[in-house]
């Protein structure tokens, strides 16, 4: 009789821990997270990595690259009215969203997950210096940003792995103010990636000391962060727009400035027709390669999806330039 007392009182414990599971779970709120752009998905993906009750979908299509020329469309605009915290690249990237989001969803919260990073650089032939803390220069989705061109604020902070690591933080902070009840858990998240990204950054960083040739021609701005990280200098930048055709005239500037500059390789992307590349490549005798600076991807990439491919570009790199 005693063995069925226990057995019982077990048992009452065991279905009132399920029914306050059960009631718990009913009582969170879902959170609807929403990011612009592929790199920035990932990063986000890594934050929110088994965090109960949160969805994280991606805006733009993964295989599209930088949103130069993107407009949204109406599968956007719904994907906006359903959601609760859009996570965005900041620093112009998202221009084509102009204050659409605003007036589809009120009561959105944005976070910018660039916003408050340091040494925000300029584009590689904009001829200026880093910019320190860019909040002193902020550009958000307000209409006070007057391009995503070769001018101005460079925003690929992604294609580094270091500041792929400070982009981690602002994103779980920014998470852990939308959804309090998860806070420590998006930045114990963040902290574990930042590590693994930031490794990732000293491989490069030592990687570059030992490279013949330190100077590198790219297709756009993409890699101005990574250059600048691994002690590399961009010589000359094929395109102000990635994927945008090239005239005769500029072509033959840039043969002209690689001729002067002698760099170790041309370096296109995989997002973005090469032609130009190799028509600089086949003038010059300097050789071309492929960067990917994981601006596209699978959708139902692996979380380690970022961190595979810049291993792979830190192969190509110390292949292509020499030790």
């Amino acid at each position: 009789m005693k063995h069925v007392r226990v057995y019982f009182v077990v048992l009452c414990f065991l279905l009132s821990q399920a029914l306050f599971a059960d009631a718990s779970s009913r009582n969170t709120k879902p959170l609807h997270v929403l990011v612009s752009t592929y790199p920035i998905y990932q990063i986000t993906r890594n934050v929110t990595k088994g965090v109960s009750g949160v969805s994280v979908k991606l805006m733009i299509p993964g295989n599209m690259g930088c949103p130069h020329d993107y407009g949204l469309t109406p599968q956007d605009m719904k994907k906006i009215a359903e959601t609760d915290v859009f996570v965005v690249n900041g620093l112009g990237m998202e221009e084509f969203m102009g204050k659409a989001f605003h007036k589809t969803n009120p009561g959105i919260k944005i976070i910018d997950s660039s916003k408050g990073v340091k040494e925000i650089m300029a584009y590689s032939d904009d001829g200026e210096e880093d910019h320190g803390d860019h909040d002193k220069h902020h550009h958000d989705m307000h209409g006070d940003h007057h391009g995503h061109d070769h001018h101005g604020l460079n925003p690929h902070l992604f294609a580094s792995p270091r500041m792929a690591a400070l982009i981690a933080g602002n994103i779980a902070n920014g998470l852990g103010k939308a959804d309090p009840a998860h806070a420590r858990q998006y930045v114990d998240n963040a902290k574990a990636y930042a590590g693994t990204l930031n490794d990732l950054a000293r491989q490069f960083r030592e990687a570059g000391k030992t490279l013949k040739n330190n100077r590198i021609v790219t297709q756009h701005g993409v890699f101005d962060y990574l250059a600048r990280d691994m002690g590399l200098s961009v010589v000359a930048v094929i395109s102000a727009h990635a994927g945008h055709e090239m005239s005769a005239h500029d072509i033959l500037h840039v043969v002209s400035v690689v001729r002067k500059e002698k760099p170790g390789a041309i370096f296109t992307e995989p997002q973005y027709p090469d032609k130009e590349g190799k028509t600089i490549s086949a003038e010059t005798g300097i050789p071309v390669s492929l960067l990917d600076p994981v601006a596209s991807g699978p959708d139902d990439a692996p979380l380690d999806y970022y961190e595979k491919v810049m291993k792979k570009n830190l192969e190509t790199l110390v292949r292509v330039l020499g030790k």
